[in-house]
């Protein structure tokens, strides 16, 4: 009963924080397209290049089509703009300008209100995302034709690697409380993201040693396993095993959260004091 109670209360916080954090973010809505602009920018940029590939190459690169390397972008940045965060780029400043002092205040621990704000923000910006897939599969027909359960287990998979994405990126924008200059420690994270998460290409026609290195971190799990899964490129064996690592990183990411977090702020001094 007592459970049960904390739950009814945590859902009522989060949605009064996801009513203040979508008010927040529509008064920044000309900066939200901005950032859209840019995230659509992206896969049409890719799709260029690998179309213009694919047809230097015969028609197909590594088992992938024009219309297949068009789903395949597009279904990325579907995935993308559902499980990316920006948390790691604005601790630092949260915490030198002071405004984390006053977070440590409420009641409540600082991810969720984290977590409100980033589907806040992709509530908002989906009336840009929507007609930007209608958009690039106008300009680069699709080939995109899998089976409901893979589409299905698509989304389940896309929602748990939110979650798993979300607290990793988390945990390491909580590197700022050792250091409020954290841009090196981003920037080298996310070198890794870009080539084993299948951003730039799907894994399939990247060289051999990255799929191989892609299977050991988070990244491929996190990205490029929703998009496989959704476009019905996996068996069912692929499906069980990319299913059972993300658990096994989310349970992982939990634990780094909650050794971080306890030793940060232990030793966290707020500015000023």
């Amino acid at each position: 009963m007592m459970r049960a109670m904390e739950l009814s209360g945590l859902t009522a916080i989060y949605f009064t924080q996801l009513k203040t954090s979508l008010a927040v973010q529509f008064q920044y809505r000309f900066s939200m397209g901005i950032w859209m602009i840019s995230r659509v920018l992206e896969p049409l940029i890719y799709l260029v290049v690998w179309t213009t590939i694919t047809k230097a190459q015969g028609g197909e690169v590594s088992g992938y089509a024009a219309g297949d390397f068009s789903a395949y972008f597009i279904v990325l940045m579907v995935v993308n703009q559902a499980t990316f965060t920006w948390i790691m780029f604005v601790y630092d400043f949260k915490i030198r300008s002071g405004e984390f002092n006053f977070t440590l205040l409420r009641p409540l621990h600082p991810i969720h209100a984290d977590i409100a704000d980033n589907v806040a923000y992709k509530i908002l910006t989906l009336v840009i995302l929507i007609p930007a897939i209608f958009f690039l599969a106008w300009l680069f027909p699709p080939t995109f034709n899998p089976e409901p359960w893979y589409l299905l287990a698509g989304i389940l998979a896309t929602i748990v690697a939110f979650v798993g994405r979300f607290i990793m990126e988390w945990t390491l924008a909580m590197a700022a409380l050792w250091t409020t200059r954290t841009n090196a420690i981003n920037q080298t994270y996310y070198v890794f993201l870009f080539f084993m998460s299948g951003q730039i290409a799907p894994l399939d026609v990247m060289p051999n040693f990255i799929q191989v290195l892609s299977f050991f971190f988070p990244f491929r799990w996190h990205i490029a396993f929703p998009v496989q899964l959704i476009l019905g490129r996996l068996t069912p064996q692929e499906v069980l095993l990319g299913f059972a690592m993300q658990i096994g990183w989310l349970i992982a990411a939990l634990f780094i959260l909650s050794v971080v977090w306890r030793a940060g702020i232990k030793q966290y001094s707020a500015v000023g004091s």
